[in-house]
């Protein structure tokens, strides 16, 4: 099994753009489906409640890890924990990273999320298999967010 997820897409839309939607927590709610309780905040935890049909029982927590503007934002969590009675907070979590870059036409948003071989074996492939589409659905949302609203 693969340990990360890589999706890549060309936004026709600028990296300004594209970072305001990725790092507004109320942008980022929107395209993600998550109401999120505040801003993020370099080094501390961002919490919300997933609004996604279906997942709205799964409480959002990330810890943000980087903020470069306009290049890098990146934050670690738990995947694909949506059993509310499971603890997951033994487990290691996975680095999601957003990076733009410049193109002609806009903006190149590579996707990649990491750590996979440091879930516990018994849920690795089904959190890897759950978040790959998701990534997939995600990378569709903001690009109908950023081409919606300027």
């Amino acid at each position: 099994m693969n340990d990360r997820i890589e999706k890549r897409i060309e936004l026709k839309a600028s990296v300004s753009r594209v970072w305001r939607a990725l790092t507004d927590y109320r942008e980022f709610g929107e395209w993600f489906r998550v109401k999120l309780e505040g801003p993020f905040v370099l080094g501390q935890v961002s919490r919300g409640q997933i609004t996604y049909p279906g997942y709205e029982h799964v409480e959002w927590e990330a810890v943000v890890q980087k903020m470069e503007p306009e290049r890098l934002f990146s934050f670690t969590w738990h995947p694909y924990s949506v059993d509310p009675k499971t603890d997951y907070s033994k487990e290691t979590p996975t680095l999601v990273e957003f990076r733009l870059e410049k193109t002609p036409s806009g903006t190149l948003l590579v996707l990649t999320e990491s750590g996979f071989d440091k879930i516990p074996s018994d849920r690795r492939a089904e959190a890897f298999r759950r978040n790959d589409g998701g990534w997939t659905e995600q990378m569709k949302n903001i690009e109908k967010h950023v081409a919606q609203k300027s």
